[in-house]
């Protein structure tokens, strides 16, 4: 369909969107000149503000690619305008994704778009919008990762890299934890229109608990190490060393003290 049926100013971009992005644009740089007297500090605006316009991402893209699918309904909600506070409640999308960073170095997902799928019609349709915004990670970790295995790390401020290699590690582990097929989580959204309607109904009570599950399970060592050794894995791949996203996670949490082989003088 086209994006007639909405208008204008329900596509129009939220000044909260380009106030997150201004932040994200100017610790980016104080972080890769190396001007801020606190690089961790800089660090942890620039990854927190990107983590944020990464979040808009995912939630735009199931809200156009539902838009598309034939829900009229999203630009009024102001889900096309990036905005996250239109997405859910602060304290889901912004303060409890911030938390787990700090805590464990993983990308909680976050936020929620609601789509009348009432007016959508087609299995694979409904299966596109929930996959819709982990494909959007996985095209934010891309690009994290564009400069590593094109081998321009001689270009890149040391403080600068590490900080890329964390916020490349948050949108892997935000991109699997999605697309895990748990109810409440985007994967499931990606099978269930294709299990039976007694399925669907007894897995509903389920969904308000999903990524609650999928944390506790995360707090088993055994699992929590197969979990990161993937992580570590697929960032290997795209040519990012485990040091770099340490390095990364270390800087973040700029209140504690840092490794000594972390700290950069540029």
């Amino acid at each position: 369909m086209s994006t007639a049926a909405t208008r204008h100013s329900d596509r129009r971009i939220s000044p909260v969107f380009v106030g997150i992005l201004a932040v994200a644009a100017v610790t980016g740089w104080a972080t890769w000149t190396g001007l801020s007297e606190q690089p961790g500090l800089a660090v942890f605006l620039f990854v927190t503000a990107s983590w944020i316009v990464s979040l808009c991402l995912h939630e735009y893209a199931h809200a156009r690619t539902a838009l598309h699918s034939g829900d009229f309904t999203i630009g009024a909600k102001g889900y096309l305008t990036l905005n996250p506070l239109k997405y859910t409640h602060a304290l889901l999308s912004i303060v409890l994704p911030v938390l787990f960073m700090i805590m464990g170095g993983i990308g909680l997902p976050g936020g929620a778009v609601f789509v009348e799928r009432g007016h959508i019609r087609g299995r694979w349709k409904h299966s596109a919008i929930s996959a819709a915004g982990p494909l959007a990670n996985v095209l934010f970790a891309v690009l994290c990762t564009v400069p590593f295995w094109l081998g321009a790390l001689d270009d890149m401020p040391r403080t600068f890299r590490y900080a890329v290699a964390f916020l490349a590690l948050l949108q892997i582990t935000a991109a699997i934890l999605n697309l895990l097929p748990v109810p409440g989580l985007d994967g499931y959204g990606v099978v269930e229109p294709w299990l039976s309607h007694n399925a669907r109904r007894q897995m509903e009570p389920f969904a308000p608990f999903g990524l609650l599950f999928v944390f506790a399970v995360l707090w088993i060592p055994s699992v929590n190490n197969a979990f990161f050794d993937m992580v570590y894995g697929l960032l290997n791949g795209l040519g990012i060393d485990d040091f770099s996203t340490s390095c990364g996670y270390d800087l973040f949490r700029f209140w504690r003290d840092s490794d000594p082989q972390c700290v950069v003088t540029q």
